[in-house]
């Protein structure tokens, strides 16, 4: 049966504990200099409807390191641009590649492609969840803090994809989950609604309060250009600023998905400080899509 990745309950607890641990190692392999290719004579194929860096430039490392070929197309160099049936697009790149990273607007589109895919599709990002990101996230934090189970992480911000993941890595991870939103950018109702240990607030300081780690996004994402100055009224009390992370614990550290609009979402002071670990978050984007590369092609 053809596993897909569209969001993180596609993995159970110990599937995504084995993806953390394994990009850990695929890590430390490549610092060694150790040669691994299970992707050899293979082909990942991308389709992004969203610009990226991140995202693009992991996946394409990832197959390289790995021994196989990386195939970007957006929607202007392909069919679907021009109104094919994305079951359509979806057979015809699955016969030919041996696996596919979608990066879209509307979550229904991954779900479809998956559907009509004969080899594994992954969410790139959706405006729904962006898994990917998180599975890099929870790298991290394993390597700088320990486990995340038990913690308290804060989310401030917008309760947006970024946030949904979060709140599925707070079920299979056990962990606390403190969500700070402007009145009107609460996560969706249905995903706090299934969890027991999300809790929301209107006010960052009470969030942030004992946090071992405090994360925060852009306002407005792609695609929300034009509510770029309403939000950033809205937005306006739920900067991270150096206050904020002071209400956690002593060894709090900061995370930012990254791109970053320094002294909008973050202080300059926060987000190029000790307790900063967003390059070391950055790069695990690579090994961390490796791990679920291997994954769903080798189980």
């Amino acid at each position: 049966m053809t596993r897909h990745f569209l969001s993180l309950r596609d993995l159970s607890r110990q599937e995504l504990l084995q993806l953390i641990n394994r990009a850990t190692e695929l890590k430390s392999m490549l610092r060694r200099g150790v040669d691994y290719e299970p992707m050899r004579n293979q082909t990942l194929a991308m389709m992004f409807e969203k610009s990226s860096t991140r995202t693009r430039l992991s996946f394409e490392v990832a197959a390289t390191q790995f021994g196989g070929n990386a195939i970007f197309m957006s929607p202007g160099d392909s069919q679907m641009g021009r109104g094919e049936p994305i079951a359509d697009t979806a057979r015809v790149m699955s016969s030919m590649v041996d696996i596919i990273v979608l990066r879209t607007f509307s979550h229904s589109t991954i779900e479809e492609m998956a559907n009509f895919s004969a080899v594994p599709v992954i969410n790139g990002l959706s405006d729904r969840f962006h898994p990917c990101q998180l599975l890099a996230d929870i790298q991290t934090f394993h390597e700088a803090r320990g486990s995340i189970q038990g913690k308290t992480v804060t989310w401030i911000g917008d309760g947006n994809n970024m946030c949904h993941s979060w709140i599925n890595a707070s079920q299979l991870l056990d962990f606390t989950l403190n969500i700070a939103t402007p009145a009107g950018y609460t996560p969706a109702a249905d995903l706090v609604n299934n969890s027991q240990n999300v809790y929301l607030s209107n006010d960052p300081l009470e969030a942030a309060t004992n946090a071992d780690l405090i994360m925060t996004d852009t306002w407005a994402s792609m695609g929300q250009e034009n509510e770029k100055n309403s939000r950033a009224h809205d937005f306006k009390d739920f900067k991270v600023t150096m206050k904020i992370m002071e209400r956690g614990q002593s060894d709090c550290v900061f995370m930012h998905c990254l791109p970053a609009y320094r002294e909008m979402e973050v202080e300059t002071q926060v987000i190029d400080g000790q307790q900063s670990l967003i390059w070391q978050q950055a790069e695990n984007r690579l090994h961390a899509q490796k791990a679920l590369i291997e994954f769903l092609l080798l189980n």
